[in-house]
């Protein structure tokens, strides 16, 4: 029978060896005790209410924003049938032999889309025991053999865009400091949406210590990104977070990242501004030259004025 993980264990041997702290660090999820928490739930219907309501769904949506940088939505829009059939496909794909799956054009995708672990790892600290498909909505196009993933995902994106682009627009309007009757196109750049299952695994560092987010596989989660923390002048946050992983269950998750062009600039909705501009392109440039010299992300600490 044909493996279908990733040779995790062969891959990082070498770093298993020579930690000294193995046993310690094993799983980086016994580091401390961690907290389960349970994200704000904002139900989005209510915007389909009267002005009040309305606007005190907008006004839950901005205050997590600023507190957590992370929620949860229910009555989204998105059918509940999609997002199922969404997961059934991933499986689907992902228990294809690794063999087939480390092919340079499997799917017919673009070059690297199928990454696994981390290949610039040093350290359990840094280790990553995942694997995942980047599929730019551009080359669904190719994916001939695999049609119900492919159509799905087209379904899935134009649904999650339109989400994306209301959020984004709710959370620009309840800014003080931006008043606008259009929303820029960068600002509608840094949100994402994850459709998660209720394995968990998703924790958030707050207040210097790490929490558990409690999975609700009925909900979709909201992650604020390091670009919209930056517009707004950090007045909503871009919580550092991590996935760890279960030793006996198998977790899947999608997540649909919202993205500007690599043109569009990045500047604080306010004065003093807290960063200085910069493109999304020198963002993302930053970012891969970070991850090769530490082996993690920086994020906007490099671009504080």
């Amino acid at each position: 029978m044909a493996v279908h993980e990733p040779p995790f264990v062969e891959k990082y041997k070498a770093i298993f060896q020579n930690s000294a702290d193995q046993q310690k660090e094993k799983f980086p999820m016994v580091e401390v005790m961690i907290e389960e928490f349970e994200l704000p739930l904002i139900d989005l219907s209510r915007l389909n209410h009267g002005p009040s309501e309305r606007q005190k769904c907008i006004e839950q949506i901005s205050e997590a924003a600023k507190e957590w940088g992370f929620f949860q939505i229910e009555n989204h829009g998105i059918a509940e049938e999609l997002l199922k059939k969404l997961k059934q496909e991933q499986r689907k794909v992902f228990h294809q032999p690794f063999e087939r799956k480390a092919e340079s054009n499997f799917l017919n995708l673009s070059a690297n889309s199928y990454r696994w672990g981390n290949p610039l790892a040093t350290s359990l600290r840094n280790l990553s025991w995942s694997e995942a498909l980047h599929i730019s909505l551009k080359d669904t196009s190719k994916m001939d053999e695999f049609n119900e993933l492919r159509s799905t995902i087209e379904e899935f994106a134009m649904r999650a865009n339109l989400l994306a682009q209301r959020l984004a627009e709710h959370l620009a309007q309840n800014l003080d400091t931006l008043h606008v009757h259009t929303l820029p196109r960068c600002l509608a750049s840094s949100l994402t949406i994850l459709c998660q299952d209720q394995v968990g695994g998703l924790q958030l560092k707050k207040n210097g210590k790490w929490v558990s987010v409690k999975p609700n596989p009925k909900a979709l989660v909201i992650n604020i990104g390091d670009l919209f923390e930056a517009l707004s002048n950090g007045v909503y946050k871009s919580i550092t977070h991590r996935v760890v992983a279960n030793e006996e269950v198998e977790r899947f998750s999608v997540a649909y990242f919202y993205c500007p062009t690599y043109e569009s600039v990045i500047e604080s909705c306010s004065k003093p501004a807290l960063y200085r501009s910069f493109s999304f392109k020198e963002y993302r440039e930053q970012i891969q030259k970070d991850v090769k010299a530490t082996g993690d992300k920086v994020g906007l600490s490099r671009f504080l004025f």
